[in-house]
């Protein structure tokens, strides 16, 4: 079963959780409008693998700038300081692969079903600790 929520601008679409991979791996499904950007954060639990299947990606991960277009992944190391974000004028369209499952746990915990609805942003900070991330600003920063 798929679930969409919203969750700081983008769509964000469970595809498989830790229900339908023994908690091994989470595959989400991401839709970024023009202009939707992360806070700087970093996983302490789960490593993170996006591959874009439409437009363009741009990630900050430590001191390294990458831009990613269709059929391009990067892999974001446990641990790593990163950014992600959708800069040019198209949205872009992504899949993520946290392992072990941990980010689809967060989306469904604190993302809304719709995208005018604003997240809680104490819960979202809540949920995130207890999965092992650390949000280190505001969307707009940069690591």
């Amino acid at each position: 079963m798929t679930q969409s929520f919203w969750l700081f601008g983008s769509r964000l679409t469970i595809l498989a959780d830790r229900t339908t991979t023994d908690g091994k791996y989470d595959l989400i499904e991401g839709y970024f409008p023009p202009g939707t950007q992360t806070p700087p954060h970093r996983h302490t639990r789960y490593s993170e693998q996006l591959y874009v299947l439409e437009g363009e990606f741009t990630v900050w991960a430590e001191e390294n700038k990458v831009v990613l277009k269709a059929g391009e992944s990067f892999l974001i190391p446990m641990g790593t300081t990163h950014v992600v974000a959708a800069l040019s004028d198209q949205p872009a369209r992504g899949l993520v692969v946290a392992s072990p499952s941990a980010f689809a746990h967060l989306i469904e915990a604190t993302g809304t079903l719709n995208e005018i609805e604003e997240a809680d942003l104490a819960l979202f900070m809540r949920v995130s600790t207890e999965i092992g991330d650390e949000i280190l600003g505001v969307p707009g920063d940069l690591p």
